[in-house]
């Protein structure tokens, strides 16, 4: 299995196993008797195929590096999708020329050729469209009938090309300097050669691609094929090149080229150190000599260029702060147009007096007016003083009974309260004599009943002693017996 097929299977939704049987069939019949179904598979190849360009997985023949940004179609894209079990998509010629004709793909040659954004609606025939109405009527592309052809060549993919441009204006956003807007090829390349990711660079015919792309169709760049030139944050066009671009271009391009050579020269240095040091504990003096003889060569060049680097990066420093400073007199001549035209617009000083002091005119006259006003509308009142402040008297005369009834009323019921908590202490106090002396009354009355029971227990011994004599009847005491036994019972 291809790296192409694999990445297809694994990644696009699209292609489950369910639906790989219809996607590698030859769908073009359901054009007509199934849209939904054919637009769904063209929907899904076309997905598919750019999203596997992007990933620089479309096999190239001969190319150092696979295309981000173009599509080669022929043999060799039908063999890296071929499967065991579905064989190769029998309907590939029919996904590219429906996507030529919504513009999704367009052919590279003529992308690069156009002198019109690919956004622009035109009625002149191209001759890419003359040969696939040709390629059509034969029937080798498109159409439901006869074998289904794939046209061989390279396709741009507009998506990719479109994300491409849109990651690298996102990535301008901040920089807003004159200096830092231009760049020379060489260095734009360096600059966004991962602008999808750092496992896949754009190739040199990718940047060809984005770079029309930019300046022809976003408009968003000025580019003469050597400089690039973004616009200003604050044009809605780019600005002309010019020999000072060109000048900027070449300097930063000749830092950048310092730069790296400076950092080669010191990982030199570093290494044949290491080396001479190798050399003189292998007791090696000739090879140690030699080692030694190119780091001090290394060491004499990194000086001249350090220095060298450092006069360009303070020429560059001053054609920053020249840029600012052009920029900055601009906004102010810009300015002072405008100033001047609102100046026109107001007039001259005495106009302005004149306005003013018509203005002030005009503010005391209504401040008259509304005196006159108030003072007429005070005289129709009409309003006694003395009238006034007679009812104001018996107003406060009233509040003060009101206030005086009102603490009086507060003063009772104070008193009241006062009062009823006197009685209840009073009533408590009573209260708990009436406890005492109802207890004390208790105790006595039990004390009396206590001897009345000890003189009639004495009594009732004294009447068995004498139980051997005769009792006369009626006599006296049969009748302390009956009295004794009526106190027990009243008891």
């Amino acid at each position: 299995m291809s790296e192409l097929l694999n990445f297809v299977l694994n990644h696009e939704e699209q292609f489950r196993r369910a639906r790989l049987a219809s996607l590698y069939s030859d769908f073009r019949v359901q054009q007509t008797s199934n849209p939904d179904g054919y637009a769904a598979n063209i929907s899904a190849w076309h997905q598919a195929l750019a999203h596997a360009t992007r990933k620089g997985l479309i096999p190239s023949a001969g190319a150092a590096s696979n295309d981000l940004l173009t599509l080669r179609t022929g043999e060799e894209l039908l063999g890296a999708l071929d499967t065991k079990e579905w064989g190769r998509p029998l309907a590939l010629g029919a996904v590219v020329s429906e996507a030529i004709a919504r513009k999704r793909m367009i052919p590279l040659k003529e992308f690069l050729a156009a002198t019109k954004s690919v956004y622009a609606r035109s009625w002149v025939i191209t001759p890419w469209q003359i040969a696939a109405w040709g390629l059509r009527q034969l029937g080798l592309v498109g159409g439901a009938t006869g074998e289904d052809r794939l046209a061989v060549g390279k396709f741009v993919v507009l998506g990719n090309v479109e994300e491409a441009a849109k990651n690298v204006l996102k990535t301008m956003e901040g920089r807003t300097s004159r200096t830092d807007q231009i760049f020379s090829k060489d260095m734009f390349e360096r600059e966004f050669a991962g602008i999808f990711d750092d496992s896949h660079d754009l190739t040199q015919s990718d940047f060809e691609v984005l770079l029309t792309f930019l300046s022809r169709d976003k408009r968003e760049i000025e580019y003469d094929g050597q400089t690039i030139k973004f616009k200003s944050t604050t044009s809605s066009l780019p600005s002309p090149l010019t020999e000072q671009d060109s000048t900027i271009a070449s300097l930063k391009t000749l830092l950048n080229s310092l730069n790296h050579q400076t950092q080669t020269l010191q990982t030199r240095i570093t290494t044949l150190s290491l080396s001479v040091r190798t050399a003189i504990a292998q007791k090696n003096r000739l090879q140690a000599t030699t080692f030694l003889h190119s780091q001090k060569l290394a060491e004499k060049a990194l000086k001249q260029r350090t220095e060298t680097l450092n006069q360009l990066e303070e020429v560059y420093s001053r054609i920053e702060q020249a840029a600012d400073q052009v920029e900055i007199l601009r906004v102010l001549q810009a300015s002072t147009g405008v100033l001047k035209n609102l100046n026109k617009e107001v007039g001259d000083v005495e106009k302005v007096e004149d306005i003013v002091e018509g203005l002030r005119v005009e503010m005391e006259r209504v401040d008259e007016v509304g005196n006159v006003i108030g003072e007429g509308e005070m005289t129709g009142a009409g309003v006694d003083d003395g009238e006034v402040e007679g009812e104001l008297e018996v107003m406060e005369k009233e509040e003060r009974e009101r206030r005086e009834h009102v603490e009086a009323e507060e003063v009772r019921k104070r008193f009241e309260e006062v009062e009823k908590s006197e009685e209840r202490r009073k009533a408590e106090d009573l209260q708990r004599e009436a406890d005492r002396g109802s207890a004390d009354s208790g105790r006595e009355r039990e004390e009396h009943i206590e001897r009345e029971v000890q003189e009639s227990i004495q009594e009732l011994d004294r009447m068995s002693l004498d139980t051997e004599r005769p009792v006369p009847s009626g006599s006296t005491t049969s009748n302390k017996q009956q009295e004794f036994q009526n106190s027990l019972t009243a008891a």
